[in-house]
Parts: structure tokens; C-alpha cells; sequence
């Protein structure tokens, strides 16, 4: 009797189980649906794995973070540029307007800065010059001498009458302290957090951050890349050295754009309206001058923008591409594109950090690597930490800002890149990043064991959603 009361009880629990897992999947299917989140096969297959094997732990994961897109709301209609760039026959123009993105326009200056404290530098003096307002957002904020130093000017424009605001996203300045927050306020800068996690936790939201790097100053200058507001990205802290990172400042109409965009953000953080995947309207633009274009892209947008031109580019490219990133996980289609661009004859050349400040990312990337390297790739491994972001494609068109190569950055976080068809633009960027190759040394190609393939694919998978 007791055997067949304990059969009875394991078939009960089995069966359980079991409509625990088909509910799971219910889940799975009905939401992805429903809110047309479409997903990588990679990406379902682990979500569909995880809620399958492990219910318990899979199920509330993806509830808390298995949304990709949000819900738009109705976007306005484009405005024409009032007139076409001389270049409209570029490829990328018409492809960025089937995408929703901001028409490409004509800049009076474009100022990189590859060195930490000139680029801290130009950051202050356009705080110091701005007459009505500031705009910023930035994933991290840091609690050092740099955020101390920027919270000061900052306070200082407040007190001339310059209205400041300030977008954080709460998951990337979680160590930001109380009283730096505080700080802020008291110097008058009014601050929002992007994406707060409990009120998204229910939305299954938590998963998608704003890691866009932006400071907007009286609509007339944009300073942008791939800088935080934290010492590391400018000066070093604790006896270490500056990350090597770039960034640059736009003055014109680009900087009228960001302003349109930024606003967006604002009244998103503030809950003054939903989520709108909505094209920027084009300001007048003049008719010379370095040609660029925002690429806003995450889940606010209908399509991954940025990945979409990437693969596009991949398959245009003639003669090279040079690709900067800390880090490089990139999903199976960009990285067969970019594998085919080199057996096509295309250099590629890649430049990451020998290690980065991420060690699972190191990991991730290995598989990925030794494609590039068995197609004929260059893979150059930096010596120090390497936090820049650029793609250079041809003398055709560079892209760099917050976006990394990888699956986070492409699909799913907020990020905002800047398009450069400028030829000066364009040749700059690519000088300072075959620099960047020349001080590094090539990837060791090496044949991984069995244990340390499985490895590598384990954590792939759980990072493309974490």
C-alpha cells in the first residue's frame, strides 16, 4: 500500500511538473506573440531550454526579463529634409529612412577627442558657455573627482539661469551614492531615472537599460560617444590608468536632433507619455559641411536599427572593415556576415582588449574570435582596458557611440550611435583606430578543449539576455 501511495504521489508530482512547464511555455508563446517580440533563434532557444528544464527559475526570469520591445505608441510623421545631401545616393540613406531613423544632415564642426582629460576638458568649457539649457544622460555617474568636478560646473550654469537636466539609468548608476544625487539637486539640476526596476519589474522590463552617452548644450552643441561620467573613462582612478575611450562634439543641426530626442527620453523617464518610435523631425540643415546622422536605436524602436546596418554594410563592404569594441558577442548572422566579408577579400580587422573589465565577456567572445580568425581576420588584442566603440566600413561610413558588438547593445538596450560620411570624419576615425591596432598584439589562435567549448556556449547564452 505505501509503494503504491508514493507511485501515486510521484505521478501527481510529475504531472505537475509538467503543467507547470506547458504553462511556462504558454507563457513564452502567448507573450512573444502578442507584443511581437521577435527574438534570435539563439535567444528563444535558451528561453525555451531554461523554462523547460529548470520551470522554476526560468518562469520568473523571463517574466522578469523577457520583454525585448516595448509597446509603441503612434510616432509622428516624418518631416522631409528641405533639401537632399549631394550623397543621397548612399546606400545607408535609404535604408536609415525605410528604419525610421533622423535624416542625415550637415554640420559647421566635428571635434573627436581620443585623450581622457582633453575630452573632460571640452565637456567642461561647453557646460561653462551655455546660456539656456543642458541636457544629459549617461548610463553611469560616477562617485570620484570627475563627478564632483562636472556637478560643480553644473551647479554653476544653474546659478546663471541655465535650466539643467539629468536622465540616469538606474541600473548602470546603482553605486552612485545618495549624497552625489543629493548634490545634483541642491546645485539645481533636475534629475530622472530611466527605466526605475521596481515599477518595471511586473512589465518584465528590468532587462532593458539606457546605456545612450549624450550631454546637449542650448540645441547648438552635442557632445557624445562612448564616455560615462566617471573618472575611469577620462582620468584614471587609484593609480590606474584612463580607459582608452573616445568621444566628440557636434556643432549643428545634429545637435537640434538630439534635443528632439533627448526630449523623447525625458517625458518617457517622467511618465508624461509612452513609449513613441518615432522619427525626429529634420531641422533646416545647411548645404555643407560634415554630413552626419543620429542612429538611435533598443526597444522603443520597431527594428535594431543599428544591427540592421551593420549586416547591411557587412555584405557592401569592398576592401576593409575595422571594428573597435570592448566587447564582441555578436549573434550567428552578423558574425557569418563579417566571416564572409573576409573570404570575399575585405580586411577586417578587429581591436579589443586583451582582457576586459567584464571576464564572462572575455569568455563569450572566444568562439566568436576564432571564426573571425579562421576566415582571415585580423584580431588584435589591446593592452590596456579598451571602452571605445566604432565601426569604420571602406572610405565609406564610420559609426561610433555607445553601441558594443554584442547582443546586449544591439538588441537590447537603448543606445545612441552617430553615422559619419564625412571624408575628414571618416579618415580621423580610421587613422586613430589602426593606431590603436598598431599598439596591440595579435589574438593567439588556439584550439579550445571540449570542458572549455562547453563552457564558452553556457556562458553565451545566459549572456545574451543578461
Amino acid at each position: 500500500m505505501n509503494g503504491l501511495i508514493m507511485h501515486l504521489h510521484w505521478s501527481l508530482l510529475a504531472v505537475e511538473h509538467g503543467m507547470l512547464v506547458l504553462a511556462g511555455l504558454l507563457v513564452y508563446l502567448t507573450s512573444t506573440r502578442l507584443t511581437r517580440q521577435h527574438r534570435h533563434p539563439s535567444a528563444a532557444l535558451a528561453w525555451v531550454l531554461m523554462i523547460t528544464l529548470l520551470p522554476y527559475l526560468g518562469i520568473p526570469l523571463y517574466l522578469l526579463f523577457g520583454v525585448r520591445k516595448v509597446p509603441r505608441a503612434q510616432g509622428r510623421a516624418r518631416t522631409a529634409p528641405a533639401r537632399q545631401p549631394d550623397a543621397a545616393n548612399h546606400w545607408a540613406f535609404g535604408l536609415g529612412e525605410a528604419l525610421a531613423l533622423p535624416a542625415p544632415t550637415y554640420n559647421a564642426a566635428v571635434d573627436f577627442q581620443s585623450d581622457g582629460t582633453a575630452a573632460l576638458d571640452r565637456l567642461l568649457q561647453l557646460v561653462d558657455q551655455a546660456t539656456h539649457h543642458i541636457d544629459i544622460c549617461t548610463f553611469v555617474l560616477g562617485h570620484d573627482t570627475v563627478a564632483l568636478t562636472f556637478s560643480a560646473a553644473l551647479g554653476r550654469a544653474s546659478r546663471r539661469g541655465v535650466k539643467v537636466r539629468m536622465l540616469l539609468d538606474q541600473v548602470g548608476s546603482w553605486s552612485t551614492p545618495r549624497s552625489t544625487l543629493r548634490s545634483l539637486r541642491q546645485n539645481g539640476v533636475e534629475l530622472q531615472f530611466f527605466m526605475p526596476v521596481l515599477p518595471n519589474i511586473r512589465r518584465g522590463r528590468v532587462n532593458l537599460r539606457n546605456h545612450r552617452k549624450l550631454v546637449v548644450v542650448d540645441g547648438l552643441h552635442v557632445w557624445s560617444g562612448g564616455r560615462n561620467l566617471a573618472a575611469e573613462y577620462f582620468v584614471g582612478q587609484d593609480q590606474a590608468p584612463a580607459w582608452t575611450d573616445i568621444s566628440f562634439v557636434v556643432s549643428g543641426p545634429l545637435a537640434q536632433q538630439a534635443q528632439d530626442l533627448y526630449q523623447q527620453d525625458w517625458q518617457v523617464a517622467s511618465g508624461e507619455i509612452s513609449f513613441v518610435d518615432a522619427a525626429i523631425t529634420a531641422p533646416t540643415t545647411p548645404t555643407s559641411g560634415a554630413l552626419l546622422q543620429w542612429i538611435p536605436s533598443g526597444p522603443d524602436h520597431a527594428d535594431d536599427t543599428l544591427y540592421g546596418l551593420l549586416l547591411a554594410a557587412a555584405y557592401r563592404a569592398e576592401r576593409r572593415i575595422v571594428l573597435v569594441s570592448p566587447y564582441f558577442v555578436p549573434d550567428d548572422a552578423l558574425l557569418t556576415a563579417w566571416c564572409m566579408a573576409c573570404r570575399r577579400g575585405v580586411a577586417l580587422t578587429l581591436v579589443i582588449p586583451a582582457r576586459s573589465n567584464h571576464r564572462l565577456a572575455d569568455v563569450a567572445r572566444s568562439p566568436s574570435l576564432r571564426a573571425l580568425m579562421a576566415a582571415g581576420a585580423h584580431v588584435m588584442l589591446y593592452p590596456g582596458m579598451l571602452h571605445a566603440k566604432a565601426i569604420i566600413v571602406d572610405e565609406d561610413v564610420a559609426w561610433c557611440g555607445s553601441a558594443n558588438l554584442d547582443s546586449r547593445s544591439l538588441f537590447l538596450n537603448f543606445e545612441l550611435n552617430t553615422a559619419f560620411y564625412d571624408a575628414d570624419a571618416i579618415a580621423w576615425l580610421t587613422q586613430w583606430a589602426l593606431r590603436l591596432a598598431d599598439e596591440s598584439k595579435p589574438a593567439p589562435a588556439q584550439a579550445p578543449s571540449a570542458a572549455r567549448e562547453l563552457f564558452e556556449g553556457l556562458v553565451r547564452i545566459v549572456g545574451f539576455q543578461l
